[in-house]
């Protein structure tokens, strides 16, 4: 096997819908036998750590899928042609109220490979200032602003369920470890 890379031989859309696509590809495999892939294409998006005053600002919300409610970062999906660091500024107004004077790029990861090419961008946002939280119609979140010493205590006691904000929380940890 000269590479680890499939090809791609025939690709079919089975679902399109508001927030994912599903299709299934048929593909060669290295050793040359044939597969199939089930992928849930996804625009990707962003999530926000919003730091100020030693407080994280997170977003506690119902999550169907899991049943039940979780403690998030602000974050949200990139709409067709939007700038990620616009996206991040509208999700975080959105979903605490907060504007933000600089966003700092952390990290970008694939949420599960294995079956998405979601991709969410993780931004750190500086110089907090309160101005108007605008929710979606059809988004119920709740702010709750947590010590960074509480953060740190719930992450190694694995208080969070959430790959984002474990992820965007760790980010933060370091880079104060490291002031």
């Amino acid at each position: 096997m000269d590479s680890l890379k499939e090809k791609t031989v025939d690709s079919k859309m089975i679902f399109e819908g508001n927030i994912i696509n599903l299709r299934v590809d048929d593909v060669k495999l290295p050793n040359g036998n044939l597969s199939k892939r089930e992928i849930v294409e996804h625009s990707g998006g962003v999530a926000v750590v919003a730091y100020k005053d030693s407080k994280v600002i997170l977003v506690e919300q119902f999550r169907k899928p899991g049943e039940e409610i979780l403690l998030e970062l602000p974050a949200g999906k990139l709409e067709k042609g939007e700038d990620k660091e616009e996206c991040a500024h509208r999700e975080l107004e959105e979903e605490t109220g907060y504007r933000a004077t600089s966003l700092e790029w952390l990290c970008s990861f694939y949420t599960s490979p294995g079956f998405t090419d979601e991709i969410i961008e993780i931004y750190l946002a500086k110089g907090l200032t309160e101005y108007e939280q605008k929710p979606d119609d059809d988004e119920f979140v709740r702010i709750k602003e947590i010590e960074i010493a509480e953060v740190s205590k719930m992450l190694e006691e694995g208080k969070f369920r959430d790959a984002k904000t474990i992820i965007g929380l760790q980010y933060l940890m370091a880079q104060l470890d490291k002031e």
